[in-house]
């Protein structure tokens, strides 16, 4: 796995794990697909900010192999 805090490690297509807004109280992780990569920074504390192809929004955990 590739740690999701680095937009170089995202690209479109990948399977990734999302921390989204409403869970981030209780670290529920979301499993989907990149559609698009949100954030505009190389690098963020709390993960890069993704749009999933399910149209939900969260911040990456992990970038599955």
């Amino acid at each position: 796995m590739k740690d999701g805090r680095n937009k170089i490690n995202i690209v479109a297509g990948n399977e990734v794990e999302v921390v989204k807004k409403e869970d981030q109280g209780t670290g529920k992780l979301t499993l989907g697909v990149v559609k698009k990569i949100l954030t505009k920074a190389p690098t963020h504390p709390h993960g890069i900010k993704v749009l999933l192809e399910s149209g939900e929004v969260g911040r990456v955990k992990d970038v599955l192999d």
